[in-house]
């Protein structure tokens, strides 16, 4: 399926409305509907006003409830897949603010209690020292001051013991020169200390051996629920099971090619000295 990301908002509507039309056309009430799909009558109104967005099962369910096939199934499912899938660009997000994307990060962190980072080319906020969050930032314009420390307070959510993290970085991730070559040694010093808590899992992925795999993309996974997806320009927010699913299977492939533990430490404190030795 393809789509344009301006049209992801009013797919939403549009499945409202057709769901709603359907059931009409079936003579079928929103108790009935309820029932036969075993959803409350109040979710079936919250879907049929747009005010809930169905997950691609529900929609599913409510489709053989109403006998619904054919391509008008096919296009009511399609527009169900579109409106699970969000599209958000870096530079809308720079025009409301980048502390505010801090907040609803926050927000998503606090209502998720299980995270999977698979980090292609960058070491992620969660992760990062100071002087590495403001690198990560220097080419946007104006006072970024709160947003600095938005990133920062949000990496308290670490240490929460009913919350588990699991980091898969890439060798070019962790060794990408951002910062001065003392600056990245005391990032990759972090690092292996965060490898430390309880709680978290950090791996490196290095490059030697043999990795028939080959990852395009930053990712992000939120329990079982939701994907966010990283571009040169933007983000997409997955919600379809199928899409979550697809890119939990993929960081799971990628999980067996990583050091944890004592072996991830030693590479780390191997390329921390490194950069070390770059600033004698």
């Amino acid at each position: 399926m393809s789509f344009e990301p301006e049209e992801l908002g009013q797919s939403r509507s549009d499945l409202a409305t057709a769901l709603k039309d359907q059931r009409k056309r079936a003579g079928w009430t929103q108790i009935r509907l309820s029932k036969r799909c075993n959803m409350s009558q109040t979710k079936i109104s919250n879907i049929e006003s747009g005010k809930l967005t169905p997950a691609i099962v529900d929609v599913e369910l409510i489709l053989e409830a109403l006998g619904a096939e054919g391509p008008l199934a096919i296009e009511i499912l399609t527009l169900a897949r579109s409106a699970n899938t969000e599209w958000q660009d870096h530079w809308a997000s720079r025009r409301r603010g980048l502390d505010k994307k801090q907040n609803e990060l926050a927000r998503l962190e606090a209502v998720s209690t299980e995270f999977r980072y698979f980090l292609l080319s960058m070491i992620t906020g969660l992760l990062a020292t100071p002087e590495y969050v403001r690198a990560s930032i220097a080419d946007v314009p104006g006072d970024q001051s709160k947003t600095i420390a938005k990133k920062l307070e949000r990496q308290s959510v670490l240490f929460d013991p009913e919350k588990s993290f699991t980091f898969l970085l890439t060798e070019q991730a962790v060794r990408w020169p951002l910062l001065p070559p003392l600056a990245m040694a005391m990032q990759l010093d972090r690092l292996a200390s965060v490898s430390r808590i309880p709680n978290v899992r950090l791996g490196v992925i290095p490059l030697t051996g043999h990795v028939p795999e080959r990852p395009l993309n930053t990712f992000t996974l939120y329990d079982r629920r939701l994907a966010t997806v990283e571009t040169g320009t933007g983000a997409l927010i997955l919600r379809d099971h199928r899409d979550v699913t697809a890119y939990r299977q993929d960081f799971e492939r990628y999980e067996q090619y990583a050091v944890f533990g004592d072996g991830c430490r030693e590479l780390l404190s191997e390329w921390s000295e490194i950069f070390t030795r770059q600033r004698e």
